[in-house]
């Protein structure tokens, strides 16, 4: 058992149960909104099924249940104080995606629509109407199945159990290494990490930042010889991060877990909760079927961190920039800021060509970690020498509740009062052939047009705009996806503008 005894306490992760509890003054309810038709059964039971149950229910991770009405309604100015912001820290449920930039296609996506945060505000503000069982959903079953989100897993590895004192201060490092008892190789389509401990609920603060004692953890699997080195190259995985998502895989590059591996990290980092707490770690894998194999490898980008950050005591809008040149062409399966208290924002920006483009703007809050994971045929492509671009906006200030002492420089490092800046999204490398024909089948799958316009993807509409008639010559020099990718389709043909489509020597 590894035991953390220093003392302490940061105060980062308890000062944000103050945006909690401003949340709760919440302006009276006026006559004339007392006449809606908004009803706890008919229309804000199912917002909570969907968006909120899975944490707020008895067993959940989150503070308080809601599931039935009498759980809900001394709740109902605090829930709407909280959907109504959205993207920022402190925004329930903890989705961040900026929805007037970039792509918009997401899976997973938890967030609310205006209707429904119209809805919650009717009701809050309308007098809470219970209206009619009648109209009420069926409950949802929450069977130990449903504390994983991605689904139940095929085999869960345990850590062993780690023990944080009540006042102790952050600490980073290893912990023991796990096997993983796997007797032959499998492909893992998803894996998602939760933490189980003895945390007394009633007695700490109301956001995941103060129920958790794992903040994030830096990990791979590997094969060990009897002295306990690895015989091969590690395989890593996704950062596992407070209060995350589930890492869900391309569905054409799933990651290899090894027979006969173990779990190795040497970069875990832990912080107190307020009370003396002992926990572990469970991880989960969803395999493919026997028998298959991926068409794309990984590929592994370098973007962001460095030891060269610095963010002045008491100023917002402060930025980092990072940059990184695609030396092949490549798809984005998610993108995942990694920043840490003062972090407020991260955006994704490629360039190619003329063209230059955000792909996502994020907010970020350092107690709730997500990915967010690209929805097929949306997951940019980007061609071998793009500019991949982040900027992260941060702000030490006293009105950033994350950060313990805004008065304070900070540098780079792995505690929370140091600072990280680093894209963790997935990737995957592809040959010429396969990123052509990527692009012609996002072509026919979304029924583009050539007045069509798709972020992230600056070559799919090429052939559209510029058409060329390839002649048999033309052909027998190219392979079948670039023909595939060059070709005009019939059903393409009848959504173009009348014009005319050059020969491949200009005739």
């Amino acid at each position: 058992m590894l035991k953390l005894t220093r003392r302490g306490l940061s105060r980062a992760f308890l000062a944000s149960s103050v945006l909690s509890a401003a949340g709760l003054m919440m302006p009276a309810v006026s006559s004339a909104q007392q006449g809606t038709d908004v009803t706890f059964h008919k229309d804000i039971e199912p917002i909570l099924q969907r968006a909120c149950q899975t944490c707020h229910r008895d067993e959940g991770v989150a503070p308080m249940s809601l599931v039935t009405y009498d759980e809900v309604v001394p709740f109902a100015g605090l829930i709407e104080y909280r959907t109504s912001l959205r993207d920022r820290a402190g925004a329930m449920p903890p989705w961040y995606a900026e929805k007037e930039v970039g792509i918009q296609h997401y899976k997973q996506d938890p967030s609310l629509s205006d209707e429904e945060l119209a809805a919650i505000s009717a009701w809050a503000r309308g007098g809470v109407p219970k209206g009619d069982v009648a109209d009420a959903p069926e409950p949802l079953n929450f069977d130990d199945a449903a504390g994983w989100s991605a689904g139940e897993p095929d085999l869960i590895v345990r850590t062993e159990d780690i023990t944080v004192e009540g006042q102790a201060p952050d600490w980073w490092g290893n912990i023991p290494r796990v096997p993983i008892g796997l007797e032959e190789d499998r492909y893992v389509k998803s894996v998602e990490i939760r933490e189980v401990n003895d945390l007394d609920m009633e007695a700490v603060g109301d956001t995941v930042g103060g129920r958790n004692i794992v903040h994030h953890m830096i990990w791979s699997t590997q094969v060990l010889d009897e002295n306990g080195d690895a015989t091969e190259r590690p395989v890593s995985w996704p950062v596992h991060e407070i209060a995350r998502n589930p890492d869900i895989f391309d569905e054409d590059a799933g990651r290899l877990l090894k027979a006969g591996s173990a779990l190795v990290s040497d970069s875990v980092h832990l912080h107190a909760t307020g009370v003396d707490t002992t926990g572990h770690l469970e991880i989960g894998f969803r395999f493919h079927p026997k028998g298959y194999e991926p068409k794309y490898q990984p590929a592994f980008i370098g973007l962001g961190n460095g030891v060269d950050i610095s963010i002045a005591g008491d100023q917002d809008g402060q930025e980092l920039h990072a940059y990184a040149v695609l030396d092949q062409p490549t798809k984005i399966v998610t993108f995942e800021p990694h920043l840490h208290a003062p972090g407020e924002r991260m955006c994704l920006e490629a360039s190619w060509g003329y063209t230059v483009e955000t792909l996502s703007c994020v907010g970020y809050d350092h107690n709730w970690v997500r990915g967010y994971a690209f929805e097929a045929d949306h997951q940019p492509l980007l061609p071998k020498g793009t500019v991949l671009h982040i900027v992260g906006y941060m702000n030490n200030t006293d009105t950033n509740p994350n950060v313990p002492d805004s008065r304070n420089w900070q540098g780079s490092g792995n505690r929370s009062v140091t600072n990280m800046f680093i894209d963790l999204g997935m990737r995957v490398a592809m040959s010429e052939d396969e990123f052509f024909q990527e692009m012609a089948d996002r072509r026919k799958n979304l029924n583009l047009g050539p007045n069509d316009h798709v972020i992230g993807c600056p070559l799919c509409l090429a052939p559209l705009v510029a058409p060329v008639e390839l002649t048999e010559e033309d052909k027998e020099e190219l392979s079948d996806s670039m023909i595939d990718y060059l070709t005009i389709k019939e059903e393409e043909k009848e959504v173009m503008p009348h014009m005319a489509v050059a020969g491949s020597e200009g005739e």
